[in-house]
């Protein structure tokens, strides 16, 4: 599949997005990665966002981060229901990889109504260090799209196994609280984060027999989703089958507390297990 056309109803947001980029950070801009559903093959406009790391060779003043958000916010109100989600990073973190890694400046839909309210100080306290980066990168690494600048092998270091593995898990930790707000999200997220852990080979997809040792098994949520329709216990179908007709739909899900806290805790339980498995990271 030709990648550039994985995403084609926000074509011309997308290169908006890339155009006043590249003027208000002017040669300080290395490039743009597109990563998430977007570059994976399963984006869906009511339910999933468009996920993008800037990468700069310097540090951004407070009147770019100032002019950026501005339009940031144009664009989000342009964007899929869940808008947009994106990273700032200096170039010198993301190869050789800094984990966790630093960042200039982040913005989702979740901080809108922080930064609408007092953008200065948005822009003081938005900064800092984040793990879900690692996974973010990793899947810039093997899926990712490039928008402007820099080809991503000559920006982005392998991000070690550890560090990927520390990052999926610190994201779902509070499973079991979160399933009944968010059931889609974490039902087929605490799967593709199983079938990670596991290994094997990836729904749908039979490993090439020459492999002698195969890639790590990263999915998006939809694959995680099958994944977990083939390999997890059967009284799970109904419930994995309910999150990805939903995630495919853009439909709200509603779970029973029983079922839902059920279905993390046996989870967490199989991930907690399979994390005191994880090979060692060695030297090649």
């Amino acid at each position: 599949m030709d990648r550039t056309k994985r995403n084609t109803d926000y074509h011309n947001l997308l290169q908006r997005i890339v155009q006043k980029s590249a003027e208000i950070f002017g040669d300080n801009l290395t490039g743009i990665y597109l990563h998430g559903s977007a570059a994976m093959g399963c984006f869906q406009a009511q339910k999933s966002d468009l996920d993008l790391i800037f990468v700069v060779e310097q540090e951004i003043s407070d009147a770019e981060k100032l002019d950026f958000l501005a339009h940031v916010v144009e664009w989000n109100g342009e964007a899929p229901e869940k808008g947009i989600e994106l990273s700032i990073v200096r170039e010198s973190f993301c190869k050789p990889f800094v984990y966790p890694t630093p960042f200039e400046l982040h913005f989702s839909e979740a901080h809108l109504q922080w930064y609408q309210e007092n953008p200065q100080d948005y822009v003081d306290k938005m900064k800092g260090v984040d793990k879900d980066l690692a996974a973010h990168f990793t899947i810039i690494g093997r899926f990712g799209i490039s928008l402007y600048g820099k080809p991503i092998p000559q920006v982005f270091g392998p991000v070690p196994r550890e560090d990927y593995t520390d990052s999926i898990v610190f994201d779902i930790e509070g499973a079991k609280e979160d399933i009944l707000e968010n059931p889609v999200y974490i039902i087929l997220n605490l799967c593709r984060v199983l079938a990670y852990l596991k290994g094997g080979e990836c729904a749908g997809e039979e490993p090439a027999a020459s492999a002698a040792s195969p890639e790590p098994l990263i999915l998006s949520k939809k694959g995680g989703g099958e994944w977990g329709l083939r390999f997890l216990p059967r009284g799970f179908r109904g419930l994995i089958e309910t999150a990805l007709v939903c995630y495919r739909d853009g439909t709200d899900m509603t779970v029973q507390a029983e079922e839902g806290e059920c279905f993390a805790e046996y989870m967490l339980t199989e991930i907690r297990k399979n994390l005191e498995t994880e090979p060692l990271e060695t030297e090649p």
